[in-house]
């Protein structure tokens, strides 16, 4: 995936070389912009910074800077001695930059993304830390980042709902961005969700606020005020409506509201904004239309006139201390499916504030203000006008606003306070235990993950694609009427249930996909078996070689097959518990019957068996996966759900797994969903903890293996290998327990590896010098066994994980031994 995000990066830029020509002879400035994004920095640009430790904050234009200012001010409070870089991306942003913030050391561009620039200037600044703001998260400088061992922390974070969906599609590349952040500090719970869904660990991620309310570089005094209206020649105006950042299609909304407001306001006047000052004689023009007399910020200020309804306002970097000026304030890109702009900078003066309906892109912001009755809403500019005309009309209702907008800016101060400590902690932190030396390679999206992405990834599809989804839609009706109808054959006894002359206790889920079932099999079985009772799993034997009706893996002794000839599941189960019989089949009331006539057990566990209908059983447990709610909704193949929800019905437990890595509110969402169904569910939350490690060559002996100690790696150089969603999260468990990672290969998730690609690995790893490779239970089963049953020159081990309760712990334990049959000599 990196390697086609590179071709695509480099084609864009030969593509634009004609644009970039006009735009030079055009714009002044836009050559000297384009040479320092090609990394030509002007002479001592980076005299105070490069190689001083400095803190590098990037901001790519002129709202992300306006959130910089204030953070910048705290940061030099709480590092006095530590220089401060600011990069920008636009030409606007570096005006802006250099015109509020006062407190940097070095203002720049940033660097192109290209494959060799981001290396090149980090490699010459040598920064202490980098820490982008808002989303600005750039692949190629952030591997280059963590191959330098800068550590990364996102300020002021924010991600609106088309960035969620954008993202997605950039797949491993967005996992490997997100794994490189060391601290997520969100605007708000929205974002803080929002960058958690996209990957990002729960434990890494913080709400500290928007940095946009401690803003002061917009604050104006009386004396400045008046000085702005005389050049602006307003200071004769009785009442001014003033529209900021406007787009195309919004200044006649704009006008036509002015138009009413002047036949009872007739000294009124109209201050314009554009989003665009290149729009300046445009919407002069629409102006003229309108029969209004039109006057430029630029020529009033150098030849003042009064003889105009109407200011254009065409400079960059002004309109956060014009706003000051207006009684009445619309902020545009709302009217039109822009997405809106931040409302802070009139709200920092106190302003009544008018959107339209459009504002997604500052969700969270636009709903504090209104439901503080401190913004209006409108539709459309019939709604604009009115809301205009009540506003001028009536004084006292726009006083309450502006007291209020007031209010919530004092309510909300704080967060570059806030930012500024976290950073501190997240460096002491870092710092302290030294820089995890990672260096990670992404591997191309094979066409499975292509498939499971489109399946589950709910932005905008094309046609085709849209087509595609309704043919599997119409296929998941089809499976769900099946299943709906197999089951009912047997509740209504048409077909029969076969009763096993023991307890059976079912473990499994109703998605398709991995939740933990092996080591919650695991945990039951070892505690069952501690009560006294015989107990064997039946496995279905899943990938096994061997073809038969019962499968002894193990007879609880012995263990008689290779994980060649049993299925990993299988295999893995039998050697971590040694004294308990492991057997393998698809039909699990014939294996179940050999397990109760051969080991005389008591209890059979049936290691996912919620679908295996036909053999009745006594005890009935459920798990969810906490970071995979009920997978998409659909059945498959439209989604990943084996039955219906309604089938929680037939749960007794309900284990909720991995609820340390979930997203905020999926255990609430969870709960919720099985009480619509399910009310007599015992429910229990758990966590995968390390527990040890296992050389995957031990799968094919037959010879009695302990799991390794966790302890095993500390200090150990390895590479760390996966094809799972989240890698990141996996290379911090390693990091955490003491392993020295020189480099992780991120493989495509539910990717199946070639016997070359595991080649290549360990060629790898003996080049690094690594003394092991190390990969999940998901990627074991995926390596190819013939290639690993064989010598290899370097070992391969598997970080073994275990379930432990996290709430309900003894009663889901008595609730189990309730359920159980009394046996002789074993108190309930």
């Amino acid at each position: 995936m990196r390697i086609l995000y590179n071709i695509i990066a480099i084609l864009l830029v030969i593509l634009l070389i004609p644009y970039f020509i006009v735009r030079t002879i055009r714009e002044k400035g836009f050559l000297g912009r384009i040479i320092q994004s090609f990394g030509f920095l002007p002479k001592h640009a980076l005299d105070k910074v490069a190689d001083k430790n400095c803190i590098w904050i990037h901001a790519s234009s002129v709202g992300e800077i306006v959130a910089t200012s204030p953070i910048i001010k705290e940061f030099r409070k709480e590092f006095p001695g530590t220089p401060i870089l600011v990069s920008v991306v636009t030409n606007t942003g570096y005006i802006m930059a250099n015109r509020i913030i006062k407190d940097a050391d070095s203002i720049i561009y940033f660097p192109i993304d290209l494959p060799w620039l981001p290396e090149r200037m980090i490699k010459k600044i040598k920064p202490r830390v980098f820490l982008p703001v808002e989303t600005e998260l750039w692949p190629n400088f952030l591997k280059a980042a963590r191959k330098h061992n800068v550590p990364v922390m996102m300020v002021n974070g924010r991600i609106s709902d088309k960035s969620v969906k954008r993202y997605k599609y950039m797949f491993s590349i967005l996992s490997d961005m997100i794994g490189t952040v060391k601290k997520f500090a969100m605007q708000s719970d929205i974002d803080a969700s929002y960058i958690i869904r996209l990957g990002a660990d729960e434990k890494l991620v913080t709400v500290t606020g928007n940095t946009k309310f401690d803003q002061t570089y917009t604050d104006v005094s009386t004396k400045e005020k008046q000085v702005l209206l005389k050049e602006l020649c307003l200071d004769n105006a009785q009442g001014i409506f003033l529209a900021g950042s406007t787009h195309k299609g919004e200044e006649e909304a704009v006008l036509k509201a002015f138009s009413k407001l002047k036949k009872t306001h007739v000294n009124a006047k109209l201050l314009i904004a554009p989003r665009s000052i290149l729009r300046k004689d445009e919407i002069a023009s629409i102006c003229h239309k309108y029969g209004f007399k039109t006057g430029f910020r630029t020529k009033l200020k150098e030849k003042p006139s009064y003889a105009h309804d109407v200011v254009i306002l065409d400079t960059i970097g002004e309109l956060g201390r014009i706003y000051s000026l207006g009684d009445v304030i619309f902020v545009g890109g709302s009217l039109i499916r822009h997405g809106g702009h931040n409302i802070l900078e009139p709200a920092a003066h106190g302003k009544a504030i008018i959107v339209g309906p459009h504002m997604f892109n500052f969700k969270d912001t636009h709903v504090l203000f209104s439901k503080r009755n401190a913004c209006i809403t409108v539709k459309d500019a019939k709604e604009l006008t009115n809301a205009v005309m009540d506003l001028f009309d009536n004084p006292e209702k726009r006083r309450q606003m502006e007291q209020e907008t007031l209010n919530i800016i004092k309510d909300n101060k704080g967060a570059s306070r806030r930012s500024a400590v976290i950073l501190h902690q997240m460096l002491d932190e870092y710092e302290k235990v030294g820089p995890v030396q990672v260096r990670s390679t992404e591997k191309i999206e094979n066409l499975q993950t292509y498939l499971y992405k489109l399946v589950h990834d709910e932005s905008q599809k094309s046609i085709t694609e849209k087509a595609f989804l309704g043919m599997l839609y119409g296929f998941s009706l089809i499976y769900r009427g099946l299943v709906n109808f197999q089951l009912n054959l047997y509740q209504w006894g048409i077909k029969k249930q076969i009763k096993l002359d023991c307890f059976v206790i079912s473990i499994g889920n109703i998605t398709v996909g991995g939740t933990g079932k092996t080591p919650t099999a695991k945990l039951l079985a070892r505690y069952i078996r501690d009560l006294g009772y015989n107990i064997a799993i039946l496995n279905r034997g899943y990938r096994a070689k061997w073809k038969g009706e019962v499968g002894v893996v193990s007879d609880g002794n012995t263990v008689f097959m290779t994980a060649d000839e049993a299925g990993d599941e299988a295999y893995l189960l039998a050697r971590s518990l040694p004294d308990i019989p492991v057997l393998i089949g698809t039909d699990r009331t014939i294996s179940g019957k050999y397990a109760v006539d051969n080991f005389n057990v008591d209890v059979v566990i049936l290691d996912d068996g919620y679908q295996h209908w036909k053999l009745k059983r006594d005890l009935n447990i459920l798990l969810v996966d906490a970071i995979n709610v009920f997978g998409n909704g659909h059945m498959l193949p439209r989604g990943t759900l084996r039955e219906p929800l309604n089938h929680l019905n037939r749960a007794d437990m309900c284990l909720l797994t991995k609820v340390d890595q979930a997203a905020k509110g999926a255990c609430e969402e969870i709960r919720s969903t099985l009480a619509k169904y399910n009310e007599r569910a015992l429910v229990v939350e758990s966590t995968h903890k390390p527990l040890g490690f296992i050389e995957i060559g031990n799968l094919f002996s037959k010879e009695k293996n302990e799991i390794l100690s966790i302890d095993t790696m500390r200090g150990h150089k390895i590479i760390a290998m996966s094809a799972i969603g989240n890698p990141a999260s996996f290379e911090q468990t390693l990091s955490d327990i003491g392993a020295v990672i020189t480099e992780s290969l991120r493989f495509p998730d539910h990717h199946d590896y070639t016997e070359q690609e595991i080649r290549e690995v360990m060629n790898q790893a003996e080049e690094q010098g690594a003394e092991a490779i190390v990969i999940t239970d998901k990627d074991a089963v995926k390596i190819p066994q013939t290639l690993l049953s064989k010598k290899r020159p370097i070992p391969i081990y598997i970080i073994s994980i275990e379930v432990t309760f996290i709430n309900n712990a003894e009663a889901a334990f008595k609730f189990l031994r309730d359920k159980l049959p009394p046996k002789k000599g074993i108190k309930k």
